[in-house]
């Protein structure tokens, strides 16, 4: 992700009005505004392939897939308003009535499971503040990642007391259950038609 200068810090309502008349998208991370990187193959694939995935397994199901085209926005404490998150996640999964930030009814508030693929210059956003933040929506119950590179679904899971279970599947063979929702990721349909890099010795050591 690309930053905009620095000094400015823009309010959530200027954000919305700005992104809405936009032709490229950004996030809002705490007042500022960062254009979103374009993607690559396998990250579009891959994001298919999960919505896919969880879209047949939740036909006739009252909770639905949302693709990246919808924001979902969550709040950390603030008094200032200008402590929050709007962000584009790459797949979204609302159970009973969606509910919208505002009348425009493009922001999401309500998320079940927010699944991210993990890129080389999104990662460390996606494990930390962007993570920290999509905490704050009390619907929120499952936060997958997903590698690019090599198999592997990161799962964070939220316990009955409010922390997180986290666990790492790494076998093509193997599924992800997403408890909440009712369903499985298995990691065969989340890869299909991706072919990894090779991984050189020195890398596994990094």
């Amino acid at each position: 992700m690309a930053s905009l200068p620095k000094q400015l810090l823009f309010t959530a309502e200027e954000y919305l009005s700005a992104e809405r008349d936009a032709f490229e998208r950004h996030e809002w991370v705490d007042g500022f505004i960062y254009a979103m990187a374009g993607e690559s193959p396998e990250h579009s694939l891959i994001c298919a392939n999960v919505t896919a995935a969880l879209g047949i397994q939740l036909k006739g199901q009252p909770c639905a897939v949302y693709s990246p085209n919808m924001k979902v926005y969550a709040r950390l404490p603030s008094d200032t308003g200008l402590k929050g998150l709007f962000a584009y996640p790459d797949c979204t999964v609302v159970c009973g009535e969606a509910q919208f930030y505002d009348k425009q009814r493009d922001v999401l508030i309500n998320p079940r499971v927010v699944i991210e693929v993990l890129s080389p210059t999104t990662e460390r956003y996606d494990r930390g503040k962007k993570f920290l933040r999509y905490q704050q929506n009390s619907s929120l119950t499952d936060y997958v990642m997903i590698a690019q590179a090599y198999p592997s679904v990161e799962h964070y899971a939220r316990r009955d007391d409010g922390s997180w279970l986290y666990s790492v599947t790494t076998e093509l063979t193997a599924s992800v259950p997403l408890k909440s929702i009712e369903c499985r990721l298995p990691l065969a349909d989340v890869y299909d038609r991706i072919a990894f890099p090779a991984i050189q010795d020195d890398e596994l050591l990094q």
